[in-house]
């Protein structure tokens, strides 16, 4: 398995992926980081990193899902490109074992996106002296939501990067999931469910709500998350044996 996964990354050496999504995340993370500035300047009181994880997570749903298929098509594009499936099943790599290597790949990527934003917030807050200094519990919470929400896609792309050849479909899918995961908070909560991309603001610890013209945060309580947060994570498991599968049994 670690020699597919070695492979996977000796094949992207030139792709330059992780600067795509270091610049991408800095894009996102500079808006972010502005649009809290002048919330902070126009409502002082609301000076902490309430908002701030907020506004991040709400970005996270247009960006994350676009750069997550981004980051899958070229994955799975240069098997297409160099008609490379049937090639790799005669050096001994199983489907599964290249589609799990494809996978971890892409898990790695996002992990190193989760981590580049956790630092970037805690950077923005203690430089604005947001009170308390580092606050462990929000951050963890938010980077698990992000994580977890993130896989779930990656399972979902990578199935449909393999299925169908050309990889105009699998982007698309990312970008309607960009609009999905921005406007989530506008639908209804029972079609919200039903998306994956929603919840990037539906696993934020943070709740933001608009009332009497004033945004209002309050902390989400983790007790009603977890069962949220565990059933997304079964989705992903079932998208990606699925997918799993369904490479196993076709002839690529």
């Amino acid at each position: 398995m670690m020699n597919a996964v070695r492979l996977e990354w000796y094949k992207l050496r030139r792709k330059r992926l992780l600067w795509m999504i270091t610049l991408l995340l800095l894009v996102e993370l500079a808006w972010a980081f502005m649009a809290t500035s002048v919330s902070i300047s126009r409502n002082p009181e609301h000076a902490g990193w309430e908002p701030l994880i907020a506004t991040v997570s709400s970005m996270n749903g247009l960006f994350l899902p676009i750069l997550t298929a981004i980051c899958v098509s070229r994955i799975c594009d240069m098997e297409h490109k160099g008609n490379t499936w049937k090639l790799l099943r005669t050096v001994m790599v199983r489907p599964g074992q290249l589609y799990a290597a494809k996978f971890m790949t892409a898990s790695i990527m996002v992990l190193w996106g989760c981590i580049f934003q956790g630092f970037s917030i805690l950077a923005f807050g203690m430089f604005n002296d947001f009170d308390p200094a580092v606050p462990v519990v929000l951050l963890t919470r938010f980077l698990l939501g992000t994580m977890i929400t993130t896989l779930a896609i990656i399972t979902l792309q990578l199935w449909i990067s393999v299925a169908v050849k050309n990889q105009a479909f699998a982007l698309s899918l990312g970008m309607i999931g960009g609009f999905i995961g921005l406007t989530a908070d506008l639908l209804p909560s029972g079609l919200r469910r039903l998306l994956v991309w929603s919840y990037y603001s539906g696993l934020s610890p943070i709740a933001q709500s608009y009332e009497s013209e004033q945004m209002s945060f309050a902390v989400r309580d983790i007790g009603t998350m977890l069962p949220v947060m565990a059933l997304l994570a079964v989705v992903g498991a079932v998208l990606y044996l699925a997918g799993n599968i369904y490479v196993s049994k076709r002839e690529l």
